[in-house]
């Protein structure tokens, strides 16, 4: 274990790992939105998230800008990040949709039990996943352009702080507030809450069950491809697989902050991100993730509803 590599940078892999754990915070709304509403756990959100990805990259080569592009100016920076964003939260929030139509929404009308819908999401999850793999990227990863300079805007003493973690802690806190605001005071939040709280009551209230559930679905989705984009800046390239691992780092936050909380999700998001930086600087990064999975371990001995456990149907402003 070597402790002197963390407390000599300990700033620098706090700044990292909250730039990390920002991604994952908003990756993991789609899974606590879903849970908090059906009570499933939707492991196609990975592939949600990676089809984001992959939108993103594709507006960027569509503007003329590949891996061995220059850095571009401003205005284009700003159009670039602007197109790729509306692209990735596009094809993810489709894709969110799709899935909840074409395989979720069959088996509630039969009633079926919840291990057809586990089963089911793990099915569409491979099948996405392979279809992108094979016919569109040959399973090869695909080189992003740098869009934003690696140079350090500030220091917090010694601690180096550069725009794209700027931005991704940022837009992680803002996207997050949003959403809040969101579901605890807008009409279709209150509808939200009400069929996540007892969905045959709001049924008798005049709530539609299916078009609530649609909207959980498309904003996780849209929530996902904000943080593909996010991936695509901070690591630099892209593979059909990619929402696997990162899939179960963003679950493990939901569950981590409390499943079914939306601040719980960034809550867990952030601290899964950080632990699993201050973990891979004492282990070796090697034992990045499995030190983060070892804490939701102990927390859920602990504490199994999480840090911040209540269900969305109870969430307050």
């Amino acid at each position: 274990m070597n402790f002197h590599a963390l407390f000599s940078q300990f700033g620098l892999y706090t700044v990292t790992g909250l730039a990390q754990g920002a991604i994952i915070a908003l990756f993991a709304l789609g899974y606590t939105l879903v849970y908090g509403v059906l009570r499933l756990i939707n492991f196609a959100h990975s592939e949600v998230f990676m089809l984001g990805t992959f939108a993103a990259i594709g507006v960027w080569g569509a503007f003329g800008y590949t891996e061995n592009s220059s850095l571009p100016g401003l205005g284009m920076l700003i159009l670039l990040l602007f197109v790729a964003f509306i692209a990735a939260m596009a094809a993810s929030g489709t894709a969110a949709v799709f899935v909840e139509l074409v395989a979720y929404r069959p088996l509630r009308r039969r009633n079926a039990p919840p291990l057809a819908f586990l089963i089911t999401a793990i099915g569409v999850s491979l099948v996405l996943q392979e279809v992108v793999g094979v016919i569109f990227t040959h399973r090869n990863p695909v080189g992003i352009p740098v869009l934003i300079s690696p140079k350090p805007v500030f220091h917090i003493g010694k601690t180096p702080v550069n725009a794209t973690q700027i931005l991704l802690i940022v837009l992680a806190l803002v996207m997050m507030f949003v959403l809040d605001r969101f579901v605890n005071q807008t009409r279709y939040g209150r509808g939200i809450r009400a069929v996540a709280q007892n969905p045959d009551s709001a049924a008798l209230m005049g709530v539609n069950k299916n078009r609530v559930i649609s909207l959980v679905f498309l904003l996780g989705g849209l929530m996902a491809g904000i943080a593909a984009v996010m991936y695509d800046l901070k690591i630099g390239n892209a593979k059909y697989d990619d929402g696997f691992l990162l899939g179960l780092e963003a679950f493990t936050a939901a569950v981590l902050g409390g499943i079914g909380n939306l601040r719980g999700a960034l809550v867990g998001g952030l601290t899964l991100g950080v632990v699993e930086y201050w973990g891979g600087a004492v282990f070796g990064s090697q034992y990045q993730r499995v030190v983060a999975f070892v804490v939701l371990i102990v927390i859920l001995m602990f504490r199994p509803t999480g840090i911040l456990g209540e269900s969305l149907g109870r969430a307050r402003a």
